[in-house]
């Protein structure tokens, strides 16, 4: 996978979400693993989103995020906070919102955590919607790598679409939510998009 590829399909899934979030009417909204805030970026240069929320576990990496975007961290009432912390964990600032989204972050966590992130995302925060995005691990042969190999060190798994999709109906299942499923990227006919994802709504 090119660095090119990889760029393009990054930007890709950014403006997509940005998509789906308008697209729901979502004011209050929640990044969960937000990163160095290049989707809170996004979504704050929209007025439609009045209240926006970033949470990543890295302090390092949110100490960049502050100072990326400081202008938005200005005033009384900010339309921006970022929170450092493991959206594994329950934590009651993080409930009531519109929207959520999980950018390519699931696939960092320990397969062992998975519940638990279960339980504090969809079983404790409660948004209204949540937008996941993962890689499809059947798209990687198309990038030329071999089997079992990860596109990111760092990710603990990366599912194929059945698998992803199994565990997704079970969570929405569990938890009251109804669940639709895609894809971003250039489609293919047997391997499907390099991204695959999940919208969770509340009825």
């Amino acid at each position: 996978m090119t660095i090119t590829q990889m760029t393009s399909l990054h930007e890709e899934r950014l403006d997509h979400t940005l998509s789906v979030l308008k697209s729901l009417g979502a004011a209050r909204v929640l990044d969960l693993g937000c990163g160095l805030g290049s989707l809170l970026y996004r979504i704050l240069r929209e007025p439609q989103f009045t209240e926006v929320v970033g949470l990543e576990r890295s302090a390092l990496t949110l100490s960049s995020t502050r100072a990326t975007l400081s202008e938005y961290l200005q005033g009384d009432l900010p339309r921006l906070r970022l929170l450092c912390g493991s959206y594994a964990e329950r934590n009651d600032a993080l409930t009531g919102f519109d929207a959520a989204t999980m950018i390519e972050t699931i696939e960092h966590v320990p397969p062992q955590s998975l519940s638990a992130v279960e339980t504090a995302v969809f079983g404790h925060y409660r948004p209204g919607a949540l937008y996941m995005t993962t890689p499809n691990q059947e798209y990687n042969v198309l990038y030329g790598l071999a089997p079992g190999e990860f596109r990111d060190p760092d990710h603990t798994f990366e599912w194929s679409r059945a698998k992803f999709r199994h565990w997704a109906s079970g969570v929405a299942g569990r938890n009251g939510y109804q669940v639709r499923f895609s894809g971003i990227g250039e489609h293919d006919e047997e391997f499907g998009p390099p991204t695959q994802t999940a919208l969770f709504c509340r009825p």
